[in-house]
């Protein structure tokens, strides 16, 4: 079930935060991580690392191959945020942006942008920090957006639940609630999440607790903000449908 597009309420304008975030993902994989494979060992976020406090140099040696580990940056723990914002190729990449366009804006347009990031940054982190509390002596690096995005996901659960999505599902294109859709996306999560537990350092593949400790805590604040309001209530949602959604 692959999405393509949701309904958004009409004149709410550009997501600044959402096309600014999808700017700079695409820039520093295609300018600093495709020229140089060491910008991603040195800058990606190292569990040792992390639960050590200190930068570790040294080659890594992994089934069917190695990788050296680079100097990161001081303190350490900014690699939690440069690591959101990195990819493990094209099609990481690509996958991410999609969901983060198709699901960002309206977050952010309920929440406003400069809340919007702090959120963005906030569960990403969170995520990063549930694939660590799991693997704290792993030296395999972790990159990419999908926990940050899985916090968005969470948010958007709770907060539009009944928003259509465009899906593709085998050969047909058809319209389903976003509760079916992310519901569905979350529920695989959570199954191979447990299963990870399990898993070693190198049989360990998609950091997928990563993905479940983000949608918690985005599905969290998203049931915080609709108790305080800052959500467009069902029939502000239904009027607007009635216009037309873009």
């Amino acid at each position: 079930m692959l999405p393509i597009r949701d309904e958004n309420i009409p004149g709410k304008g550009p997501p600044f935060v959402t096309l600014l975030t999808i700017a700079v993902n695409v820039l520093v994989f295609v300018f600093l991580q495709l020229p140089d494979e060491s910008f991603t060992y040195a800058w990606a976020a190292v569990p040792a690392e992390l639960t050590s406090g200190e930068d570790i140099v040294r080659r890594v040696n992994v089934p069917g191959g190695s990788f050296t580990l680079g100097e990161s940056p001081e303190p350490i723990y900014l690699t939690v945020l440069s690591s959101m914002f990195m990819h493990g190729g094209w099609l990481h990449l690509a996958g991410n942006m999609l969901f983060l366009w198709i699901f960002g804006d309206n977050v952010e347009h309920a929440v406003g942008h400069l809340p919007f990031l702090l959120f963005y940054l906030l569960t990403g982190a969170v995520a990063t920090f549930a694939h660590v509390l799991v693997q704290p002596e792993s030296l395999i690096p972790l990159v990419g957006a999908s926990g940050a995005i899985s916090g968005v996901l969470g948010a958007y659960l709770v907060m539009f639940p009944a928003n259509r999505v465009l899906v593709v599902v085998l050969y047909f294109v058809m319209w389903v609630p976003a509760v079916l859709v992310i519901g569905l996306w979350a529920f695989l999560q959570f199954i191979n999440g447990f299963g990870q537990i399990a898993m070693t350092e190198q049989t360990a593949g998609v950091a997928y607790l990563a993905h479940v400790g983000g949608f918690v805590a985005g599905a969290l604040i998203g049931l915080a903000l609709r108790a305080a309001g800052r959500v467009p209530s069902r029939g502000s949602l239904q009027r607007a449908a009635q216009r037309g959604w873009r």
